[in-house]
């Protein structure tokens, strides 16, 4: 069985036992949390679509870490013009959550 949710913006498929990264979300490690946004559910052939959610489907899983991803570098800067060279990093706080059950 899969589904397909939506959280922080972002649609994922994910399956029972799946290790997912989220945006950001409140709880420490080892936490329930529950995504009721389901858009999607589906088990071989059959699948059922919401419009624009599923009713009464919900997607739990745990909390395994809260963290941060690899730094990756920004550039910026305009030709033959010296002074706009810019040189940024970022680093994206995320949430990752381990699939443990599929309600729809």
């Amino acid at each position: 069985m899969y589904a397909v949710i939506e959280t922080g913006g972002k649609q994922m498929r994910v399956q029972v036992g799946d290790l997912v990264r989220v945006e950001t979300l409140d709880g420490d490690v080892g936490s329930k949390v529950v995504f009721d946004r389901v858009l999607m559910v589906g088990e071989g052939e059959k699948a059922q679509v919401g419009s624009p959610a599923v009713e009464g489907a919900k997607v739990q899983g745990s909390i395994v870490e809260q963290g941060r991803a690899k730094k990756i570098r920004i550039f910026t800067y305009k030709p033959r013009q010296n002074s706009n060279r810019r040189r940024m990093g970022h680093r994206q706080n995320y949430t990752a959550v381990k699939i443990e059950s599929i309600d729809g």
